[in-house]
């Protein structure tokens, strides 16, 4: 296991190394670093530097990563699987991290798929991780903000948020060639149902909290 900083370049450097040293080759990467970088403001009130550290672990850590993963991928004939997400009303700097990956995944799959790399990527609703916690949010206000919205079959028609595993599940079958392999290019939403009603994210974020 290696442990790094993604939006370092020696980190990077060193994942890809360290993985083709011990295994000689590099079958899948799965790219699923993420962040929502606020400095304690919400929406459009965080400044330049929270929009500039959100794109660069979403998003520019990711597009390094495949670069220097892109001749083993090719030489193997490897997957590539990239997390992203749904929107989210409250958080513009994320949700246009998340939109630049989604674009990326698909002009990525374009230019490996002849190489006989496949990309794809997930869009995930609401997980219950560590996630707000690592944002910011206090371990209670980020139970009661996963209980709220778990609560609402107009947020999530499922009634209950994703565990980890539901969409690490996604994962593994994306990355699986004899399960997906006509798949190339495509986000694949696991959201509970959420996208198609988007009640989830037209919630006042700072009233959850506050309530």
């Amino acid at each position: 296991m290696v442990v790094g900083d993604l939006t370092n370049e020696e980190a990077r450097k060193k994942i890809v190394e360290s993985t083709v040293a011990r295994w000689g080759h590099l079958d899948i990467l799965v790219n699923n670093a993420g962040a929502s970088i606020t400095h304690g403001k919400r929406g459009f009130d965080a400044n330049d530097d929270a929009f500039l550290k959100t794109m660069d672990i979403n998003l520019r850590s990711i597009m390094q990563l495949v670069h220097l993963a892109r001749p083993h991928l090719i030489q193997s004939k490897g997957e590539i699987v990239n997390v992203s997400s749904i929107a989210i009303k409250h958080d513009p700097y994320y949700a246009i991290s998340k939109a630049g990956l989604d674009q990326f995944t698909r002009a990525l799959a374009v230019d490996l798929i002849e190489h006989g790399v496949r990309v794809n990527g997930v869009r995930p609703g609401i997980v219950e991780t560590s996630f707000m916690e690592n944002n910011g949010l206090t371990k209670e206000q980020s139970e009661k903000v996963y209980k709220f919205y778990g609560s609402q079959k107009h947020a999530v028609p499922r009634g209950s948020n994703a565990d980890p595993l539901e969409i690490a599940n996604v994962i593994a079958f994306l990355a699986d060639r004899k399960m997906s392999s006509y798949i190339v290019g495509q986000m694949i939403v696991a959201d509970g149902g959420t996208s198609l009603i988007m009640g989830a994210y037209t919630y006042d974020f700072e009233a959850v909290l506050s309530s």
